[in-house]
């Protein structure tokens, strides 16, 4: 026999002691995983049995995405649409221990995702296979559980070798949280619990609560829920008793009611949330469990003539599209790294987000909650028929029923989630097979809730649409086609619009072509009626003004400009809010991630963020680009974004190129003017008042590295992160616009390198390591907390460079 080697003794006596006292455990199980690599062709299932010596395993914590640790390269199967990053088979083991207190009890876990294809054993005893990446699952373990001092061993298999099998960048491995849950044997459910307000006013709301009450063992005493509203300080709001119920069945339903007089509604300003407990007692008045679940109480609305209203306040949906990835981070799910994303999307205006194109991570949806943004939740990116070969068509037919109650059972408490998408530009929309699995799925939905809208993401917006033609749905989504808004009303009489996916707008933060006054598109142009590949740049870059656009969409301000126009367009999803790992269009190889962000991966903004500030939000806003570092005398287009003024000039060097006012629809106005080192400055004036300026100097050569963090303390918890720029910059601290320098990175204390990024789409280094070349005189280095209390101290350094060193409080 083989010998059997502990991993980790995962035994926390206060949280079991917590259990007794609160009826509900749960815990943390992310720490003292074992992990192993495979390649494709080893299968074999010889790690799941628990005397397996997995002593040489790698030692790590979860969340896990191997993929992002590892090398690019052309040849790997995913391919540059996928990353380029490889997939492959990888194994993860646990071991731990279970109290003899627990063994009256139901002990599960709870998987947030895995990717993909995961296979789940304990002792040796198969849970579980779930081949959706994107889905949240939870297993009982309690069948097949040690107690005391005999050790439990938990293996997980995720199966990504089979290649291509996403359009994005998936990662892979358990990529999202995990956690131990142990209850008594009469509790509330897995997503037990479905709150939704209704008849909600500024005056008063009821809010409905449906629970479901688990029970695993033969119980016939009549129990209690006790149903308590609490506000954000912890006050009760209201509370209701039912009682006598009896379970009659493993599975017993609840329903009651609760007013709430004078309700806070959540919304996107000030985005409110509540806090239901509900509390399950034995007839003899002892708490067997006590269950939170967050939520919100507002009310909106989808008119077909007005649009989009969120608590009878009209309201424009500004949106972005977003895949799951978090730059170099990969798909490992980080909450501190999440935020960050939302605050820079914040800034600009952007009010919703679409998950696209799968179910997100519950973190997104907990900070949406918190911070204000519309979502629509979405499930599918393909059906039955297949987009890449082995993708999730694969499992179609067995899977999607249950994949789809799952995410609504699980998302279907948050304030945030507005719609329900079950698909996008699905190729059944041109089958009639579209117009079945369309209303099948929608009956999926509306047997769980029909208090939010459904929709789907059509590039055939047209009504032979055979998705649109099953009329199962009253918000009709558009991908692209910027040019058919207006015609909406006749084209759907009575339908109401949103767009669900736009633009597709092509930009590398920091790059400059000229003339800037013409759109590009790409990939094709036609010569002599036939199509040809339309090459754009030697480098693989596309000029940051926007006027590059794929074939399919617009530019950014063209659809916006739509959008604005009409009432009845409720509000877009922009494709995308952050570039992301994958997908590098106009290009393959060597582009490893995509063109198509607001921000570029790094977090940087690209110049177009500020036309989006200067429209979508109260801010004062002026932004003047390009850089000033040229060939004397070139002829360069000087751009500028703007609000709350009503004319900006130019000054070249002192000298005024003119003034400038807005035009009609312009969302920008424009010099052309010759390049002489020096400076341009930007003054834009309201009643002749000045607003604000900006000027912009012509660097010098590369002399220091300044560094700047988006916090300066972190808590010592091993997970939350510090995202430090780095600027590279000339003696007086101008950004010089072309600087490659080099950057190494060395941290002293309780931190360490989470990850490496500069924005360019074409690098192949590492994410992972030391070292960065800036991109465009930019770089990031991610930092990430240890578990003790002390300063970290984080230095930057390059060759022929002033080094700079920053200190992040570890506490």
């Amino acid at each position: 026999m083989i010998q059997r080697i502990p991993l980790l003794v995962f035994f926390i006596v206060i949280g079991w002691h917590s259990f007794a006292q609160k009826g509900r455990n749960v815990l943390n199980f992310n720490k003292g995983w074992r992990f192993y690599y495979a390649d494709t062709l080893d299968k074999s299932d010889q790690y799941a049995n628990p005397s397996f010596n997995f002593s040489n395993w790698r030692s790590l914590n979860l969340p896990h995405d191997w993929s992002i640790e590892m090398q690019f390269d052309k040849n790997n199967p995913s391919t540059p649409e996928g990353g380029a990053l490889p997939g492959g088979i990888g194994w993860y083991c646990k071991s731990f221990q279970v109290p003899m207190s627990a063994k009256q009890k139901n002990v599960s876990i709870e998987f947030d995702g895995v990717y993909r294809c995961s296979s789940v054993w304990l002792n040796g005893h198969l849970l579980g296979f779930r081949p959706n990446g994107y889905i949240s699952f939870q297993y009982d373990l309690t069948p097949y559980l040690n107690y005391g001092s005999s050790l439990n061993t938990l293996v997980v298999k995720v199966d990504n070798a089979q290649q291509s099998n996403s359009r994005w960048y998936s990662g892979s491995g358990i990529y999202r949280n995990v956690r131990l849950v142990t209850t008594a044997q009469v509790a509330v459910d897995h997503w037990g619990t479905f709150v939704y307000a209704s008849k909600v006013s500024a005056q008063s709301a009821i809010l409905n609560v449906k629970t479901t009450i688990r029970k695993t063992k033969s119980y016939h005493l009549p129990v209690s829920v006790v149903t308590v509203l609490m506000d954000n300080k912890g006050a009760v709001v209201a509370e209701k008793k039912l009682s006598g119920i009896r379970l009659n069945d493993s599975l017993t339903q609840t329903s009651t009611s609760l007013n709430v007089s004078n309700p806070v509604l959540w919304g996107i300003e000030n985005p409110y949330t509540y806090k239901l407990v509900s509390k399950v007692y034995s007839s003899t008045g002892t708490l067997m469990d006590e269950y939170v679940t967050r939520t919100g109480i507002r009310y909106f609305n989808f008119d077909a003539k007005k649009g989009f209203s969120l608590n009878g306040v009209s309201t424009k949906i500004l949106g972005v599209c977003n895949h799951h990835d978090l730059g170099s981070l990969g798909a490992a799910i980080n909450k501190s790294a999440l935020r960050r994303q939302l605050n820079l999307l914040k800034s600009f205006g952007c009010n919703a987000i679409r998950t696209s194109h799968n179910p997100p991570a519950p973190e997104l949806l907990d900070l949406c909650d918190e911070m204000g943004f519309i979502i629509m939740d979405e499930a599918f990116d393909m059906w039955a028929e297949k987009k890449t070969k082995y993708d999730y068509h694969i499992f179609w037919n067995e899977w999607h029923q249950r994949d789809l109650e799952d995410m609504v059972l699980r998302d279907r408490n948050h304030p945030c989630v507005f719609m329900w998408s079950v698909g996008n530009e699905i190729p059944e929309q041109h089958k009639k097979e579209g117009i079945e699995i369309a209303t099948e799925l929608c009956n999926i939905v509306k047997n769980l809730d029909t208090t939010r809208i459904l929709v789907t993401g059509n590039d055939y917006p047209n009504p032979k649409n055979n998705i649109i033609k099953s009329n199962q749905f009253d918000l009709i989504g558009y991908n692209y086609h910027h040019e058919m808004y207006k015609d909406f009303p006749d084209s759907f009489p009575g339908k109401k619009f949103i767009a669900s996916e736009t633009t597709s707008g092509l930009q590398t933060r920091g790059e400059y072509f000229f003339p800037s006054d013409s759109i590009r598109v790409w990939p094709y142009n036609k010569v002599n009626g036939q199509r040809v590949n339309a090459k754009m740049n030697d480098d693989f870059t596309v000029s940051a003004y926007d006027n590059t656009r794929a074939p399919w969409s617009s530019t950014h301000e063209a659809t916006w400009k739509e959008i604005k126009k009409y009432d009845f367009l409720s509000g877009l999803f922009v494709w995308t809010g952050f570039d992301y790992m994958g997908e590098p269009t106009p290009y393959s190889w060597p582009a490893k991630s995509s063109y198509f962000g607001i921000i570029d991966m790094a977090g940087f903004p690209k110049d177009v963020y500020y036309m989006y500030q200067s429209e979508w939000t109260r801010k004062k806003v002026l932004h003047v680009f390009p850089h000033w570092n040229w060939n004397e005398g070139d002829s360069v287009d000087v751009w500028a974004y703007y609000n709350q003024a009503d004319q900006v000039e130019l000054f070249v060097n002192g000298i005024s190129a003119g003034i400038k006012k807005k035009q009609g629809d312009d969302l920008h106005v424009m010099w052309r003017v010759a390049y002489h080192a020096g400076n341009i400055k930007v003054v834009s004036k309201k009643n002749n008042e000045v607003v604000l300026s900006k000027q912009i100097n012509t660097a010098g050569k590369a002399t220091k590295i300044l560094l700047s963090a988006d916090k300066n303390s972190l808590m010592a918890n091993g997970e939350d992160l510090a995202f430090i720029s780095v600027s590279v910059v000339d003696k007086d601290g101008n950004i010089v616009p072309k600087a490659d320098n080099k950057i190494k990175f060395n941290i002293q204390g309780p931190a360490f390198i989470a990850g490496l990024d500069n924005g360019n789409p074409v690098s192949h280094e590492s994410f992972k390591g030391s070292e960065r070349k800036a991109f465009n005189g930019h770089a990031l280095a991610i930092v990430q907390s240890k578990e003790t209390a002390s300063d970290a101290i984080i230095t930057a350094s390059s060759e022929g460079l002033e080094s700079v060193s920053l200190k992040v409080k570890i506490k």
